[in-house]
């Protein structure tokens, strides 16, 4: 009989990182001069290789006590994530009138998603990813609102916060993650 190996979750998390990262600086390069793109992707699709490699060269990290990481409260996470990306890009597009600031505002729902994670997993590491990626979306609506060219709105909300997922996910393979320990109630 053959045991499967299985993922633990922080590499799990960094994989997921990692493609989401390179997806957002792909999608959102397309608006760029060709050669900028391309050296956009190249960098993220470098970047995705080494979480890769830092996953197969490490597979094992630990999980602190009393932290389900795939559990209920984070099923209600994204399923609360995916209503609020569907809703607002709708919302954003239609009677705000800025379809081009739909991309700031999924950096900024994804941010809030990594605030609220870091409270349910205990990860620093996710208040200071949250944080960041909360900032460029709202960087991104800037833009939008004062009538910038679409390639900068998506430079700043999609593909900076591409960099930094697959930065966060290089960070995430590296170490443990940021860990911290239960706050308690004095």
């Amino acid at each position: 009989m053959t045991t499967r190996r299985r993922l633990p979750p922080q590499k799990l998390g960094s994989l997921i990182g990692a493609v989401f990262g390179l997806v957002f600086v792909v999608v959102n390069s397309a608006s760029s001069p060709t050669l900028l793109r391309l050296a956009f992707c190249v960098a993220a699709a470098a970047a995705a290789i080494t979480v890769l490699v830092g996953i197969a060269r490490n597979p094992v990290a630990t999980v602190p006590a009393g932290v389900t990481p795939f559990g209920r409260g984070y099923a209600m996470i994204v399923l609360a994530e995916v209503v609020l990306l569907f809703v607002g890009i709708r919302i954003v597009a239609g009677p705000l009138g800025l379809p081009e600031a739909g991309v700031a505002w999924v950096a900024v729902v994804v941010g809030v998603h990594f605030v609220v994670l870091a409270r349910l997993w205990h990860l620093r590491l996710f208040d200071v990813l949250g944080s960041v990626l909360t900032v460029l979306g709202v960087l991104g609506f800037v833009l939008a609102v004062a009538g910038a060219d679409r390639m900068w709105i998506d430079i700043v909300a999609g593909v900076a916060s591409g960099a930094v997922l697959l930065e966060f996910s290089r960070r995430g393979v590296r170490r443990e993650g940021g860990r911290q320990r239960r706050r308690t109630s004095a």
